[in-house]
């Protein structure tokens, strides 16, 4: 199946260790949709809840696609509602009630004609932990390059 990525969420994988990825679906208005395809959304600051049994995401900032005139809703970051099975997201609800846990966007992506989120299951770093896998970076990188400039 082919999938062509919207946009990613960069800042999680340094601020996040990601325990577990799941997959769902999104419930978007068609304005958004045609703002997603210009690629006009930001994932930075957006986060999970459960509320009410329904899975929502906020502060996910889709711009206002200019061209839909008085069908355009006006709140960018509105909650919008998340679409798994009802047993998923117990499951998902009884992790993320753990301490420390949270439930990140870390993907958007067209799977075929519909929009789908990855989530991750993930845990806080401390600064320390962010060091150390910025260090790794660096030495994995420099290890490709020295492998580069050897041959």
């Amino acid at each position: 199946m082919e999938e062509k990525v919207i946009c990613l969420n960069r800042s999680a994988t340094h601020e996040y260790f990601i325990l577990d990825r799941l997959e769902a679906g999104i419930v978007l208005e068609g304005s958004e949709v045609k703002s997603l395809r210009l690629g006009n959304v930001n994932l930075k600051d957006c986060f999970c809840v459960i509320h009410n049994g329904e899975l929502l995401i906020k502060n996910m900032h889709i711009a206002l696609y200019d061209k839909a005139g008085a069908f355009n809703s006006k709140d960018s970051r509105r909650d919008r509602k998340l679409l798994m099975h009802k047993n998923e997201i117990l499951k998902v609800g009884a992790k993320i009630s753990q301490k420390g846990l949270t439930l990140v966007p870390l993907k958007l992506y067209f799977k075929q004609a519909l929009v789908k989120v990855e989530l991750g299951v993930c845990q806080g770093k401390h600064t320390y932990d962010k060091k150390r896998s910025i260090m790794e970076k660096d030495l994995k990188r420099e290890k490709e390059r020295e492998i580069k400039n050897y041959r």
